[in-house]
């Protein structure tokens, strides 16, 4: 049983996103607790693989209210838990030209909170304008469905 945390909204806006995998993530117990309450930012986010380590940089925890000296940097590095192999697979996508690694969404799995990151490659600036198009005349259409189906 799993249930959402926070949403990257740009994610797939930005990027098409051709696979996602599933990680863990290095927190303290403050940060936790600013989790449970919802005060957690992944807008502007995104993952890199330093030193065959990957890292989420830029998702930002609210301090915990209540947290003293053990509150941490809101916007501070975290490092992300994968498995060898998957840090290897990891690291030949991203050396294509194009590819990056977006962090989708943050979620409880049980007691542990997991991060959906996606292996993405960069939109253009025509394929996101094409991308608003076709969802305008998408509900354009189903507007008109609609008001058929009431006469």
């Amino acid at each position: 049983m799993s249930s959402l945390i926070a949403k990257n909204p740009t994610a797939k806006h930005n990027y098409t996103i051709e696979n996602t995998i599933e990680a863990g993530i290095v927190l303290t117990g403050t940060e936790i607790k600013s989790i449970r309450l919802g005060k957690v930012n992944l807008k502007d986010s995104y993952a890199i693989i330093k030193n065959g380590e990957p890292y989420i940089l830029g998702m930002h925890i609210s301090p915990y209210e209540y947290g003293n000296i053990f509150n941490k940097d809101p916007l501070r590095n975290r490092k992300l838990l994968l498995n060898k192999r998957e840090i290897n697979r990891l690291i030949g996508l991203t050396k294509q030209k194009g590819y990056s690694l977006v962090p989708m969404s943050l979620y409880f799995k049980g007691s542990f909170v997991k991060l959906e990151l996606g292996i993405g490659k960069g939109k253009k600036l025509y394929d996101k304008r094409q991308e608003l198009a076709k969802k305008d005349a998408n509900r354009t259409v189903e507007r008109a469905l609609k008001n058929k189906q009431y006469e």
